[in-house]
């Protein structure tokens, strides 16, 4: 069988394991059901996200100049604690920062490789999860807008990580932590504005990913420098395919690839 198209993040469902969709403009593909089959990936040309341009992708699926002018790639969006739309203070485009900014947050502590802390709208719970690989989860507060998520975040950074190291979490070398008792012991660093938002009673949520198969040791398969690569797929984590010859291709680092697929 073969598709055609651009790559973006793969769309999740929380089961047991969990389920993996790649979504084209007229199809898709449930991933979890070519595990074991051989895969042919083979790029094509770049398609912006935002004007489809066949222009070099620069980051998070865009071209340069539309990463540097849109509203969706706003230096807020990797740094909560720069978010200004709850003082009606605009950035590229104030409507759309508002829509994104002024709804429920979550501060968050994920166990991928390590325990970190993270941010993400309350809406992308446990996706956030799942995108980062993370085997166990846990809320830390819940609160009413980006920029008090973000400010405490880096508050918690002092104290526990931020980064997941992918290669540890693709390689399955990981502890289980009691996050339970890791968001007790960071609550005291929680900034005084933010601290009534603080969750009490929720317990940690566990994730199974379909993986077959993990890596030794992982080569990342990178479309620009290898073109064409076919490999049997043994797993997915994170947004991560797992083959049989421990190469790991990330798939939301290559949104903006128009690409074919070849499944056999």
């Amino acid at each position: 069988m073969q598709y055609e198209g651009v790559l973006r993040k793969m769309q999740t469902e929380i089961g047991n394991p969990i389920q993996y969709f790649m979504i084209f403009e007229n199809d898709f593909i449930n991933v979890n059901q070519i595990l074991d089959k051989q895969l042919s990936i083979n790029f094509i040309k770049y398609q912006c996200l935002n004007c489809s341009k066949d222009k070099p992708i620069y980051r998070q699926g865009f071209c340069q100049s539309c990463f540097f002018e849109i509203p969706a790639a706003g230096d807020w969006i990797m740094r909560p604690e720069l978010s200004t739309a709850h003082l009606g203070k605009e950035d590229r485009n104030l409507e759309y920062e508002k829509r994104a900014q002024l709804q429920p947050h979550i501060v968050y502590l994920a166990n991928s490789s390590n325990v970190k802390v993270g941010v993400t709208r309350k809406a992308q719970i446990p996706t956030r999860w799942i995108d980062q690989g993370a085997h166990e989860a846990i809320e830390i507060v819940e609160v009413p807008n980006r920029y008090l998520a973000g400010i405490t975040e880096v508050a918690l950074k002092d104290h526990v990580g931020d980064k997941t190291n992918w290669r540890k979490m693709l390689t399955n070398t990981i502890d289980d932590e009691n996050l339970v008792e890791w968001r007790a012991k960071l609550k005291q660093y929680i900034p005084k504005e933010a601290l009534e938002y603080f969750i009490e009673n929720n317990t940690e949520t566990n994730l199974n990913f379909p993986v077959l198969q993990y890596p030794a040791k992982v080569k990342s398969l990178n479309l620009i420098k290898t073109p064409n690569y076919m490999g049997v797929l043994k797993g997915i984590k994170g947004q991560y395919l797992i083959f049989e010859d421990n190469t790991v291709f990330n798939v939301r680092g290559s949104e903006g690839y128009y690409v074919s697929l070849t499944i056999s």
